[in-house]
């Protein structure tokens, strides 16, 4: 796909749609992009290379674009293979380039590849520039965002920032789809964790005068730059995006299913508009855990499993942990057929995380649901309404 960002600021990366799972573990129907840039002018600074994968295709953007020419620099703003993947193959073809990059950069660098000790390296810190001619180069670093040894750069000319992994989404770029979506889902589940560090990077962000967004996956970003902007302040502070409430069920049978459906029905018959029902022993894990912090109410619905939750609600909260779930209400419906443990251990997890308020009461079943519990489960709808007013 032809990608146009000026005539001297150049697209060379690719899209990689054979790849199933990014980073072995998140599902990318719709694929990837691997984005690397070439600016031109009397110096010529490439900005970040490809995954190893897609070596061969970036080698002839790079030679295209350059016309004949050797590029100077190689600015290196983040380590992870899917970006660094191709540092070797630049420096056999032109083994003179200096590479750029931060005292973290450098210290990690020869962990993933042999480094000549003849390459020439320039280590850069926070404020230093670079001149290429009519455009110059400043330097910001993102420790955190989400590795060590990120740094964005800001090229003041064009007014354009090279953003890293921040700002980006999965998907090629040929895919016609929604940028919140999957940027949300990446978000969450790539860079989640660090949002003081995001908060921070934002600050810094907020005195440039940027006009173009050039992150390392997903659509360049020139327009409405206010929204994706906006989401990022949403989405690293924690707050929730949306009014609504996650059901995210782990049934055996489909006895903890039905209760959760019943749930589902009582919640809209009382006036809650977006509710979202998840099985978690089957859909996208990674989908479920964007909705849990794009909704401002979750209700846990699992069965009992080995004197404790069945394992993928473990699995499910053992992410929203470690991705720092908070901020949020959450309710909890748990099944047991002799001695329903569910309930605690899902409550004993939830109380390690910051600002998670837990809804009384608890709703237990029996195997199935019966009309008995109906009292219990009408309380919890109430609960869970009455938390998002």
């Amino acid at each position: 796909m032809k990608v146009t960002i000026s005539d001297a600021v150049k697209y060379i990366g690719v899209d990689d749609r054979d790849i199933d799972l990014f980073e072995s573990q998140y599902v990318v129907p719709n694929g990837v992009s691997y984005n690397s840039y070439l600016i031109l002018d009397e110096k010529i600074a490439v900005m970040d290379t490809v995954d190893a994968r897609k070596t061969a295709e970036w080698e002839t953007n790079l030679k295209a674009e350059l016309g004949g020419r050797k590029p100077d620099y190689l600015v290196i703003s983040h380590l992870e293979p899917d970006h660094a993947g191709s540092i070797a193959c630049l420096l056999s073809l032109y083994p003179e380039i200096t590479l750029v990059g931060n005292a973290k950069t450098f210290q990690m660098l020869p962990q993933f590849m042999a480094v000549n000790p003849d390459t020439q390296m320039i280590t850069v810190k926070e404020g230093d520039t670079l001149s290429l001619g009519t455009h110059t180069l400043s330097f910001y670093m993102a420790p955190m965002v989400h590795w060590p040894e990120v740094m964005v750069t800001y090229e003041s000319s064009e007014k354009i920032l090279f953003s890293a992994d921040g700002f980006g989404k999965f998907g090629a770029l040929d895919t016609d789809e929604d940028w919140a979506c999957e940027a949300r889902r990446y978000y969450f589940n790539i860079v989640g964790k660090y949002g003081m560090p995001v908060q921070a990077l934002l600050k810094k962000a907020a005195g440039l005068d940027i006009a173009v967004i050039c992150p390392l996956h997903g659509p360049i970003l020139k327009e409405d730059l206010g929204y994706y902007v906006n989401l990022y302040q949403t989405w690293s502070s924690y707050t929730p995006e949306n009014k609504g409430v996650l059901i995210a069920v782990a049934s055996i049978h489909g006895n903890t299913a039905k209760a959760a459906k019943k749930l589902e029905q009582l919640l809209i018959e009382k006036g809650e508009e977006k509710v979202v029902v998840s099985d978690l022993a089957r859909d996208d894990m990674a989908e479920v855990i964007e909705d849990a912090f794009r909704y401002d109410r979750m209700i846990l619905a699992a069965s009992s499993y080995d004197a404790g939750v069945f394992p993928c609600m473990q699995d499910f909260l053992h992410h929203l942990k470690a991705k720092a779930y908070q901020k949020r209400t959450v309710g909890i419906l748990e099944n047991g057929s002799w001695a329903p443990s569910a309930g605690k251990t899902m409550k004993a997890i939830l109380e390690t995380m910051t600002n998670v308020t837990l809804l009384e009461p608890m709703v237990t079943i029996r195997s199935t649901l019966k009309e008995e519990n109906m009292a219990d489960l009408e309380a919890l709808a109430d609960a869970i309404i009455a938390a998002g007013k």
